[in-house]
């Protein structure tokens, strides 16, 4: 492959991203802007320290260090910096559509109120529409460490910015947090029109994802990389066309596997699978979208063909209206055949 044509080709493409982290996109540099401007100690003594610190093999050692990151946002003016720094890069990468997720009880268990949170992130995300044309949606994710007490609790104090939220999802530790642990929370989340995602079977099993289908009624599937254990979950994923939002450099740093060839993105392309790439937590697992689809285009020898497939897959498994998804799968095209 030529990888100077092909990493042309992918800066160029039209693309959404599906499974973003905003508090996974903060650069250490703005973590230490930030501490310092709230006053707040953080245990990494420099920039180069903290960056050191992101060799983690596991999600859980990623996840303390996340923790630690988060906890020097404080004003409704630190969450709109992140969130319009993230947009900023994203829209170098042509990137025209993002569906982000936030964490709320990471901020209200450290009594930052959730108003300060998603107003923060609202304003960046209603900046980027005006000033960038980046669309987006919001999703709003249940700690699965946490009880389900906890989840409806956010849920019931995220109803006042309703029209501000398009679904609930679940992430953080998910060996042994089964989705099943959340299914009345997600009941009532449906009740009020919400729609509902899941992370499920990345470092769970496939069992993880029936449940998330069955129980949480789940629009997508976040991850998903078990599903190809069970081939009856493979079939039931391909009829049903359920997206699964995979990241390829999340799951190499994570050790989901130990190789970049070794992912499963083009075994389920060739299944039929609605595949879409995304970069997770781009500032603690190396690279944003655009370094997402050319990792795995270059260990995968993925063709401008391809590409073009999984870039109209991120706009047709969004929740976009039908004739938007139309107007920018077009987009896609003419830039492929252009």
């Amino acid at each position: 492959m030529n990888t100077s044509s092909i990493e042309d080709f992918i800066k160029g493409i039209p693309k959404a991203e599906l499974h973003l982290h905003i508090e996974g996109t903060f650069e250490p540099e703005l973590m230490f802007k930030i501490a310092q401007r709230n006053n707040k100690e953080i245990k990494y003594k420099s920039v180069e320290e903290l960056k050191e610190a992101y060799n983690f093999d596991n999600l859980q050692d990623f996840l303390d260090i996340y923790y630690e990151g988060a906890g020097v946002l404080i004003e409704e003016q630190d969450f709109y910096d992140m969130t319009w720094a993230y947009l900023e890069k994203v829209h170098q990468q042509n990137l025209i559509h993002c569906e982000i997720f936030f964490d709320p009880q990471t901020h209200t268990d450290r009594d930052i109120k959730f108003s300060t949170v998603i107003q923060g992130i609202h304003k960046a995300l209603e900046d980027a529409k005006n000033k960038l044309g980046i669309s987006s949606k919001l999703i709003m994710c249940f700690l699965r460490h946490l009880d389900e007490e906890s989840a409806m609790k956010t849920l019931n104090e995220a109803l006042e910015y309703k029209e501000w939220i398009r679904a609930v999802g679940l992430d953080s530790s998910e060996v042994g947090n089964p989705p099943s642990k959340f299914q009345k929370v997600f009941e009532k989340a449906k009740e009020e029109g919400f729609l509902t995602v899941a992370h499920a079977g990345e470092e769970g099993p496939a069992e993880y994802i029936w449940e998330a289908l069955n129980l949480l009624k789940v629009s997508r599937v976040d991850h998903g990389n078990h599903c190809l254990d069970d081939e009856k979950l493979v079939k039931e994923l391909v009829e049903k066309k359920i997206p699964l939002t995979m990241c390829p450099l999340s799951n190499l740093k994570l050790k989901v596997i130990e190789d970049l060839k070794e992912h499963p993105l083009r075994k389920m392309m060739n299944k039929g699978l609605l595949v879409t790439i995304n970069s997770d937590d781009p500032a603690y697992f190396g690279g944003y979208v655009n370094d997402n689809y050319l990792a795995i285009a270059k260990a995968l020898n993925l063709s401008k063909e391809d590409i073009c497939q999984l870039a109209k897959n991120s706009f047709t498994a969004s929740f976009l209206d039908e004739e938007k998804k139309k107007e920018m799968i077009e987009k896609v095209e003419k830039y492929y055949k252009s």
